[in-house]
């Protein structure tokens, strides 16, 4: 597992990027695939779940991630939620591409394979979020909603927040249509920051990491708080989970964060 050099700085907040080495799974889910919901095996699922969890010193029923939909709809953890049943928590789960908590020994997660994955702790507040910015949420502004909600919702000081932007595709592998170029035209964005041309094919590509990173900065954040992993999983498809590569009926890595109960 992988983590950021400025998340670790805290001794109140662990935080974890999986690899697809060390599991159980096969096929184009091979080998550590702890995604929920992309098809896998439920019980090879479950064994590598039951892996991180023993790695991370939690059960694997407080390792929660949502049901992602490509959206911008932010959930919270808190003490109510884990009074619910099981079924009952993931049905809360579904339709929600980040989650937060302020809730101690608690893991929130997103799955990704190519998409961005956002991870974000408060040291003033104790809060914690994780985000999944595919292009879509990221046209959406995921990031941004997140950073709000944190704002709203938990009183956060932003020039404290920290952020970790996660192994995910690169603008070298990501190329895109037209339309793809004017949803994130739309945005307002400029466009000179985050897009280039291939020069043989004259095809589009899209820096998402540079994209969430400005959003970031928009937000209040100091630049210095913000990590890129800068690590391309279409490139590195023998470390990472790629949907490009294996397509979607193919394993996730999990980017967690959670506070601990130090604190």
């Amino acid at each position: 597992m992988l983590q950021f050099s400025k998340l670790s700085e805290d001794c109140n907040v662990s935080h974890f990027i999986t690899t697809r080495i060390g599991g159980v799974s096969q096929g184009a889910y091979s080998s550590f695939n702890v995604g929920e919901y992309c098809g896998d095996d439920v019980v090879a699922v479950r064994t590598n779940r039951e892996l991180l969890s023993e790695v991370i010193g939690i059960p694997c029923e407080h390792i929660f991630t949502p049901f992602q939909i490509h959206g911008a709809e932010v959930y919270s953890i808190d003490t109510s939620f884990l009074s619910l049943s099981r079924e009952e928590q993931q049905q809360c789960l579904y339709g929600f591409d980040a989650l937060v908590t302020d809730v101690p020994n608690i893991c929130i997660a997103v799955s990704t394979a190519d998409c961005v994955p956002v991870l974000l702790y408060a040291p003033d507040v104790k809060v914690v979020a994780a985000i999944h910015a595919g292009w879509r949420g990221t046209v959406q502004q995921i990031v941004k909603t997140t950073v709000q909600y944190l704002i709203d919702n938990y009183a956060i000081e932003v020039r404290q927040l920290k952020a970790g932007i996660a192994p995910s595709i690169s603008q070298e592998s990501f190329e895109v249509g037209e339309e793809v170029v004017e949803a994130f035209r739309s945005t307002g964005i400029d466009m000179e920051c985050i897009l280039q041309r291939n020069m043989k094919t004259g095809k589009a590509h899209i820096d998402l990491w540079e994209t969430n990173r400005i959003q970031l900065l928009a937000c209040g954040l100091s630049p210095e708080n913000i990590e890129v992993a800068g690590i391309c999983t279409y490139i590195h498809q023998e470390e990472f989970f790629s949907a490009r590569r294996l397509g979607i009926k193919s394993g996730r890595i999990l980017s967690g964060i959670m506070l601990k109960d130090n604190i």
